[in-house]
């Protein structure tokens, strides 16, 4: 009997294709335990090749964000030309720079950029029209090199947005409005989200508590941090446990007035209220002084009697943001916002507990001392916390002298996401 004749089951096309979901969700999940027993060996081969299987892994992703691309590509094709959304005329500019730089012709240009042959044809007819074709830099605002400065900085740290690149230039004497230095760098980045107000909204019946000095109020939280992708299997409960290897839970205490990180902890699971208030003790010890107040959500690890307990033996007064109303401790949501955009989700995350706590500290160090904050009027944290004066601004109108900067570029550790960026007048 051959095996052609052998007949298939009756939904054979259904269980292959919740097969191949499943074996793909098995895999992702084999892999990091794979690597969770090499990270914890004796030898110290085996530990490299578990890191080196690891790095290959990840590099190996990027294949799927091409296919990705190419799956939203295909279905952007099937809108009709005549459908389908316009660029705006810098943006126009950008294609016509990109098919000379390229050398494609008409038919090239039109398919990598979705449009028909006509239309690149007429952007050529009519590139000395303004309101069809633009480029984004109005050249005749500042000096050339002011712009060279910018569009380097922006190409050697890529994740910076224009409101960071200002911050800095202000940091330097040089104020710089945002949507100049978008100008510059030909390219709006991606707008970064606004800051959050003064105070802090803790309940609906409670009074809203304003910081009026570093160390007065103090707010922490949880999250998450995952190893790898994300926690979502195919099978139930669909989702993989919350706890090493499939992630990090990392604790934060954020002073308020300063916006300082004051004090952090990487756990293998999540944490009790027990383990959370021995961090508070060590933050409390480093810092010299228990805060005032402390603002929380309303998680189990805090809303409950021996966190309360903890609070009340310190002479704290703890504060519980409003369950399921966002911005209630806005300020730490914030700063885990930063932390994985421009930490976690940009290295590859260690599996050991030491490691991780390291690559955590130099953010932190990295956030205090080195990174401009927009609401501190472009100061860090630590200059707030040790009440250093506010910079001076100098702004420069059109036509006068403006100082000749050089761009020192330096990296904290040797880690490209944490850019140590200075500006100092040129000799």
């Amino acid at each position: 009997m051959k095996s052609s004749d052998i007949p298939l089951p009756k939904d054979w096309a259904d269980l292959i294709r919740r097969a191949m979901i499943h074996a793909v969700s098995l895999a992702h999940f084999d892999i990091i335990c794979a690597w969770s027993r090499t990270a914890n060996s004796e030898i110290q081969t085996v530990r490299l090749q578990g890191q080196i299987d690891k790095l290959q892994t990840e590099l190996a992703l990027t294949a799927l964000t091409q296919n990705q691309l190419r799956i939203i590509s295909l279905r952007f094709r099937r809108v009709p030309a005549k459908n389908r959304p316009y660029y705006l005329p810098t943006e126009r500019m950008e294609i016509l720079n990109h098919k000379a730089a390229r050398g494609w012709n008409l038919k090239q240009t039109a398919e990598a950029f979705q449009v028909s042959v006509e239309t690149v044809a007429s952007w050529l007819k009519r590139i000395d029209d303004d309101s069809l074709i633009n480029i984004p830099v109005p050249w005749n605002k500042y000096p050339s090199y002011l712009q060279y400065v910018t569009q380097q900085l922006k190409s050697l740290i890529p994740q910076l947005g224009k409101k960071k690149i200002a911050e800095y230039f202000t940091r330097s004497g040089l104020y710089l409005a945002a949507t100049t230095v978008g100008r510059y760098i030909k390219k709006d980045p991606p707008d970064k989200p606004p800051e959050t107000e003064d105070s802090v909204v803790a309940d609906d019946k409670v009074k809203a508590i304003k910081s009026i000095h570093p160390g007065h109020t103090w707010t922490v939280d949880l999250t998450v941090v995952t190893n790898c992708g994300g926690l979502w299997t195919s099978w139930l409960p669909n989702a993989l446990p919350q706890c090493w290897p499939f992630c990090w839970w990392v604790m934060v205490i954020i002073d308020h007035f300063s916006r300082k990180a004051v004090g952090f902890a990487v756990f293998r699971k999540q944490p009790t209220s027990k383990d959370l208030t021995a961090v508070l003790d060590k933050a409390v010890e480093q810092n010299g002084k228990a805060p005032k107040y402390i603002i929380s959500d309303k998680g189990r690890q805090f809303f409950c009697n021996h966190y309360k307990d903890w609070c009340s033996g310190n002479n704290i007064k703890p504060r519980f943001g409003a369950v399921g109303k966002h911005g209630s401790i806005a300020i730490t949501e914030r700063f885990i916002k930063s932390l994985k955009y421009e930490c976690t989700n940009l290295i590859s995350v260690p599996l050991t507990l030491d490691d991780m706590r390291h690559e955590v500290a130099l953010y932190f160090i990295w956030y205090n001392q080195y990174r401009p904050h927009e609401y501190l009027d472009a100061r860090t944290p630590e200059e707030v916390y040790n009440h250093s004066p506010p910079i001076e601004k100098k702004i420069f109108k059109r036509g006068s002298d403006i100082p000749e900067l050089e761009l020192q570029l330096s990296f904290l550790d040797g880690r490209k996401h944490l850019p140590i960026i200075e500006f100092k007048k040129a000799s």
